[in-house]
């Protein structure tokens, strides 16, 4: 597979794959790779990035149980569950259809799912015109859309359904309907049978699924089948023959809307009443029914006489409906908003704030360290540390404010109905505060979810939040989330367990970064990077080698340093990418030295970072440069920070073991700034200990600074390990350097970093000699 990979690539395609590997501990890691051919400086090389998919796939696998979950739940609800979109251009689409939409309609969700035509035509002819009519309005008025029509399918049946669906205005000016359509055949026969004779009313009444009732509006007398009955939880006998009956035990609240369809259809405006209420049952609960009615017969003025109809239980269809939506706009784990309900929220609070002239405030809140706790004890206990921390969110804001999850351990709170003036920050600051401190708490975590841990355990956890205000519209939701993100990280780059409200000129930081990552992700696609050598001498000044060290030479702005871009690159992970070329140019570079006799005994010194050194196949990538560029591997020394200690050291030692057996050289650069642990350091396979410029820059007057020279050289003696000091920039450092045992230096005192030209012409007398 490899052959063919570099063939593709080598013809000019970029070949992207996917690829499951290992990790050091035999973990899987699935990563995204891209290989492309370039031509460096005459030399054929291939440019390989990988990319780990773990997060994706875990979000992958989130969202498919979700889905999963969602359509096991449709298949409870009786009929079809859909959704159906009307674009602006007229034209429509049904994105999703649960699997009984086959059995009613004849039709595969495939055949619908770009152009619903097709269902759409399935309509009676006689009832089409009413049924895009109905769409058109609820789509105007962004009312619920609620319609009766008849199905015709393709062996030549008739079917009566009732469609009954939510609308939603999408970005697009599209409407987006999510709703359910039920076979009604059965009792429109039912209704039609009570229509058509007193006779076969009866039989109705007596056989009908549905409960059925017959109202004689001037009397006011009422007949109630024994289902209607049945459904309230009475017997024979229980329930008299009056209408009050019927009026008596339907929902004060839906009481108004009961009555109102009922006068609309005795206007003539509708063809049936039918709406969906409560009706109160013998037991005390409330039945929710879909009632409908038509008047059946009125005098010569048109006075209506008599009103006959059915009740329906709908109550598992309506708890199937309300999970539906619970679902749709809650989060499962928390039930709190989720991100689709907050921006609804925060539209609603901004429109607030608009018409009461009152300052609002948007946390962002994200949980410090919590993949540590997912990583380690699992995502079950760290479910339960997120329950736990909802409530006391909610607990630690007003009634009126909005907790909600923005995803995995993000949380939001919107604010609203503070101030008129800047104490509205002040009001947030104290809010923001609480929450640091309720969170911030000690957490009693069952660990008997963990297998194998039968155990409780406390732990601490803290917050970082990010704060911004708001006053009207002025600014969209979306880039009040912005300024909340950037200012929720501004606080973790603070330290933690803190809070920081937005600044202008944070944002312009944050631009500012996104402008250096996108240049910087194109300098690894172009090849915008260059090595500088800095001269390493002995007690003499004779060179014995070179410290590499990576310029970007940006097209706009000329030649950047890597302090700026560097830690940059570590964040993004283009780290892995920039520190392959640079090791591999390094190692061209020593090959081209070997062939000049005056050079040919030099050194090169190439910095690796921890996350370059930690990457899986570090150890091959080297190997693989070093035999594919011929380099003596005695002349190439590796310089690690003390910070690559800080995490699995039994890896680091594995690793520098291997590399160290084929000859390569190690260096602990910035010695004495970091972890040095004596433990550890007397493990690693190392060479030499490099004293940090910092130490050496005020060597001379700082006794502190003085003294640690001097421990490092005596513990680089102590151990067997060469000692180099670097930032050496005076006569004076030299001297008290060498007077101390320190014979290797590197530092303007002996050279500025260079480009290889320059470093490769006759060097003459050392600056140090001039």
């Amino acid at each position: 597979m490899a052959a063919e990979v570099f063939a593709r690539a080598k013809a000019g395609e970029v070949v992207r794959f996917e690829w499951e590997n290992r990790r050091s501990d035999g973990k899987p890691l699935p990563v995204d790779v891209t290989v492309r051919f370039a031509r460096l400086e005459g030399d054929e090389r291939y440019v390989v990035i990988c990319r780990d998919l773990t997060e994706r796939r875990q979000v992958e696998a989130l969202r498919q149980d979700a889905l999963d979950r969602f359509r096991q739940l449709t298949q409870l609800v009786p009929g079809v569950v859909y959704q159906f979109r009307l674009r602006p251009d007229g034209s429509s689409c049904m994105p999703y259809v649960s699997g009984a939409f086959r059995e009613m309609f004849g039709l595969t969700a495939n055949e619908v799912r770009e152009d619903a035509t097709k269902a759409l035509m399935r309509a009676h002819p006689d009832d089409v015109e009413g049924l895009m009519a109905s769409i058109q309005m609820s789509a105007k008025d962004m009312t619920p859309w609620q319609h009766e029509y008849r199905l015709k399918v393709d062996d030549g049946t008739e079917h009566w359904v009732f469609g009954n669906s939510l609308p939603q205005r999408d970005v697009d000016g599209s409407v987006l309907w999510h709703g359910f359509i039920t076979d009604i055949t059965e009792r429109k026969q039912a209704e039609a049978a009570l229509i058509e004779s007193e006779e076969r009313w009866k039989f109705a009444l007596e056989g009908a699924g549905e409960g059925v009732w017959d109202w004689n509006i001037q009397t006011g007398d009422a007949v109630y089948s024994r289902r209607w009955k049945e459904m309230l939880g009475y017997a024979e006998g229980e329930i008299g023959n009056n209408s009050s009956e019927w009026s008596s035990r339907v929902h004060p609240e839906d009481m108004p809307k009961v009555m109102a369809a009922i006068q609309a259809h005795i206007d003539g405006k509708t063809r049936s009443a039918a709406i969906e209420f409560r009706m109160l049952c013998k037991d005390g609960t409330w039945l929710w029914t879909l009632g409908r009615g038509m008047v059946v017969s009125r005098d010569a003025n048109g006075k209506p006489l008599r009103l006959v109809g059915t009740n329906a239980d709908v109550t598992e269809r309506k708890a199937t409906a309300d999970k539906i939506e619970r679902l749709a706009f809650y989060d499962p784990l928390t039930d709190l908003p989720n991100r689709r309900l907050l921006l609804d929220r925060l539209e609603q609070a901004l429109s607030s704030s608009t018409r009461h002239h009152r300052y609002g405030a948007l946390m962002l809140l994200d949980m410090d360290d919590f993949k540590t706790l997912n990583d380690t004890l699992g995502h079950d206990v760290g479910d339960q540390l997120l329950v736990e921390v909802t409530s006391r969110l909610q607990a630690a804001v007003r009634e009126g404010d909005t907790v909600a999850r923005h995803g995995g351990d993000e949380f939001v709170v919107i604010l609203e109905d503070l101030s008129e003036d800047t104490l509205a920050a002040t009001q947030a600051e104290n809010v923001a505060v609480k929450i640091l401190h309720v969170v911030s708490q000690p957490y009693l975590l069952d660990l008997t979810l963990r297998e194998g841990l039968t155990n409780t355990r406390s732990y601490h956890c803290t917050s970082s939040i990010g704060i911004t205000l708001f006053r009207g519209h002025s600014l969209s939701a979306d880039e009040l989330m912005r300024r909340a993100d950037t200012a929720m990280y501004q606080a973790k780059a603070g330290g933690r367990n803190s809070l920081r409200f937005f600044d202008p000129e944070m944002q312009a930081v944050v631009a500012a970064r996104a402008t250096l990552d996108s240049d910087l992700r194109e300098a690894v696609r172009e090849g915008q990077f260059c090595l500088y050598y800095q001269p390493q001498v002995d007690s003499a000044g004779n060179r014995t080698g070179a410290e590499a060290l990576v310029r970007w030479q940006h097209p706009r702005r000329g030649l950047v340093s890597p302090v700026e871009f560097i830690p940059l690159a570590e964040v993004t992970g283009l780290i892995i990418p920039i520190g392959r070329w640079v090791l591999e140019t390094a190692c061209a570079q020593l090959v081209a030295w070997e062939a000049l006799p005056k050079m040919s005994h030099l050194t090169v010194a190439v910095n690796v970072s921890a996350r370059q050194f930690h990457h899986g196949d570090f150890v091959d990538q080297v190997l693989a440069i070093i035999d594919s560029t011929g380099v003596n591997p005695q002349k190439l020394k590796l310089e690690l920070t003390e910070s690559l200690l800080l995490d699995d050291v039994e890896d680091i030692i594995t690793k520098m073991t291997v590399l160290k057996a084929r000859g390569i050289g190690f260096s602990l650069d910035d010695f004495g700034t970091g972890y040095s642990s004596l433990s550890y350091l007397k493990r690693l396979p190392l060479d030499q200990l490099k004293i940090d410029q910092s130490f050496v820059r005020d060597v001379l007057t700082d006794p502190n600074d003085a003294a640690i020279a001097r421990t490092i050289v005596a513990l680089a003696q102590s151990m067997g390990l060469a000692v180099i000091a670097e930032g050496v920039e005076t006569e004076a450092q030299r001297e008290f350097l060498a007077a101390n045992g320190c014979t290797a230096y590197q530092g303007f005192l002996f050279g500025r970093p260079m480009p290889h030209g320059e470093f490769s012409q006759p060097t003459g007398a050392t600056a140090r000699e001039a």
